[in-house]
Parts: C-alpha cells; structure tokens; sequence
C-alpha cells in the first residue's frame, strides 16, 4: 500500500499508512494520515465496484442527508497488485449494534429518511443488478439455490416448513418494475455512529439501480420491532416489497445459520436469534 501510494501519489507518500481495524471482506481498507482511506478490492468481482463509486458517489453526495464516502482519487494496478483502487475521504463513528443505538426509533426513522433521499435520486444510466455488485435489486431466485441448500442442512434445527413457507412468499411477491437507487448493503459495519445516532452510511461497492427491496434486509438483522414499523412506514412499503425484503435478510440468515450450525458462539446465537425474529414477525402478520 505505501509502495502504491508513493508511485501513483507522491504527494501523500509521507503519510502514515495503518490498516483499519475492522477493514471488511470485499477490500482491504487503511488510513492513509488521519483524513483519508484506501481501499483495494480483495477480488475482482469486488474490483467492478471501483469505477462505479468514482461516477455516482460524487452525484449522490450534495442529495443524501447523511455523509457518505467522497472519492479523492482512484489507483490503477501496481507494484504486483492486480486492480484499481480508490482513496476516499475518512469519516469518523464506529459500526451500528443494536447496544450502541442510543433511540432504536430515531435510529430507524433516520436510516428510512436516507434510504428514502437515495431513492429519489435520478436512476437514468444507473448500473443494472449484475456481476458488479452480485445481482442486487434483482430476483430473489438468484438466490433460491443457496437458499434451497441451508434449509437441506438446517432440517431438524429449526422449523424449515415456516422459513420454506416465508421464502416462497418472497418470490412470489411482485415488483412493480420501477427501478431505483439502492444501497444494497444496508449492514451493520456499514452504518456508522456518533454519539450513538446514525452519523453515515460507507460501502456503495453493491449499489445499484433496480428493485431496492434488498435494502429492506436491516429491518430484521437490526432494528428492534418499533424501529422495524417506524422503517416500514416513513419507507411507505407495500407488502409484496415487504415481504421481499424479507426474503433477502431470511436467505442470508439461513446461509448463516447453516454456516455456523453446532456452534455456540455470540455470532452463531445472534443468528438464530434474527431467524427467530423473521419467524415470528411473519407469523404475527399472518396469523399463521
């Protein structure tokens, strides 16, 4: 990374350079001084992402009510690294937990307020679901194979008849066909506090201009069930986008879920505690 930075930007070469500490999967993230962050992508699906965040981050900056990531430059293959690279503007907070949370409502009416600004943002020549950002805001069936898989595994561990049932409603469930704005990874380490309130909101890698039901995925995997309604409301979503936004937090908790059956750490019980969420909020709109 200091090799990078000296060759294609002399003019930062004398900052420190120290990884982040919780730097993600899809880059290698540092600090490069006090000010900025580089980010190298760890693969080249995630490499797609570079150029994308450098056209649209700048577009959607003066149009969001939250700080996001400003590029500053990008890099280009060097010094043995095969991909592009971006250097962006550091913001400070540290990752959203439903314990740092300081008002679970606010917290979900602010999150919905941004999403809501991100969604007026004009989509015309936005990038479609695709390779760049593994296909969200596009069909939940990409996903029926891995999803199929977890409940094999899973049977006699939790109740698979009602996550069956709930993930066929997902599919099942219609779009519209207007496209939008999405995030298309509204996660924890993405949501950044201050002060326990949402401060912003990093990683544009998976964003993109499609169905934004993915977005939708937060409400079960983080917010508590009064944030959950207060989200769906500001959100103003139907039940069919409802129901596939429960379709994307329930396909990546079962992964999960299969992933880490037998174990008992706090990740794996965090997981099951989420299934157990998505089970009985469909149950209570159901009346199963």
């Amino acid at each position: 990374m200091r090799r990078l930075v000296a060759d294609q930007f002399p003019q930062w070469a004398d900052l420190p350079v120290r990884p982040v500490a919780a730097g993600g999967w899809d880059n290698l993230t540092f600090h490069l001084g006090s000010e900025m962050s580089v980010r190298l992508p760890s693969a080249a699906e995630y490499a797609l992402a570079v150029d994308k965040e450098h056209r649209w981050l700048p577009e959607f900056a003066s149009r969001l009510p939250l700080p996001i990531p400003v590029p500053l430059a990008k890099g280009e293959p060097g010094e043995g690294y095969p991909y592009p690279w971006s250097i962006h503007a550091w913001l400070d907070g540290e990752p959203a937990s439903a314990a740092r949370i300081a008002d679970p409502v606010r917290f979900a009416s602010d999150l919905a307020e941004f999403l809501s600004a991100l969604r007026h943002v004009d989509p015309t020549d936005g990038p479609l679901p695709g390779t760049h950002n593994w296909f969200r805001g596009g069909t939940l069936r990409t996903y029926d194979g891995l999803a199929q898989r977890a409940l094999a595994k899973l049977d006699g561990h939790v109740d698979v008849d009602l996550a069956r049932e709930i993930w066929e409603n997902a599919l099942n469930a219609p779009w519209d066909g207007v496209r939008t704005w999405f995030h298309g990874d509204v996660a924890q380490g993405n949501l950044l506090l201050a002060g326990g309130k949402l401060a912003a909101v990093i990683d544009f890698g998976t964003c993109g201009v499609g169905d934004p039901a993915c977005d939708l995925a937060i409400a079960w995997t983080l917010l508590t069930t009064e944030g959950r309604q207060v989200f769906r409301q500001r959100l103003s979503v139907d039940g069919p986008t409802w129901a596939r936004g429960r379709g994307w937090a329930l396909w990546k908790t079962l992964a999960i879920c299969a992933d880490t059956l037998g174990e008992t750490d706090e990740q794996a019980e965090n997981v099951r505690c989420i299934l157990n969420g998505i089970f009985a909020e469909y149950v209570a709109e159901t009346g199963r």
